[in-house]
């Protein structure tokens, strides 16, 4: 389940990087040369998202909660802007939706 979890925040931490440095240079007026680590960064992303043993539309549903969880903490770590508590409900009904979706018991 850690492993999961782990390879789930890198893999959204990835994504992230990967969009937020194009929105550096397409909005903040930064150096296009953002553009190369952001394609290598996407790359990882993909590559990431095949580690998981299960089928990809589940994976990428599960995805979806924690890159929501990841964006929260990337708006209060790197942005400076302090969620608010209805940021961090939704995150974590989010998260819950992945755990839901990643954990629940199969039927082979």
């Amino acid at each position: 389940m850690f492993k999961t979890l782990f390879i789930f925040g890198l893999t959204a931490v990835a994504e992230i990087v990967g969009c937020y440095l194009p929105y550096l240079w397409l909005k903040e007026g930064k150096s296009a040369w953002l553009l190369l680590p952001a394609v290598i960064s996407l790359a990882l992303f993909a590559w990431l998202l095949t580690l998981h043993p299960t089928a990809a539309g589940r994976t990428y549903a599960a995805y979806g909660g924690v890159y929501i969880g990841v964006a929260i903490f990337w708006l209060w770590l790197v942005e400076g802007i302090r969620p608010t508590g209805w940021d961090l409900l939704g995150a974590a009904v989010a998260m819950l939706g992945m755990a839901i979706i990643m954990f629940a018991p199969r039927h082979a």
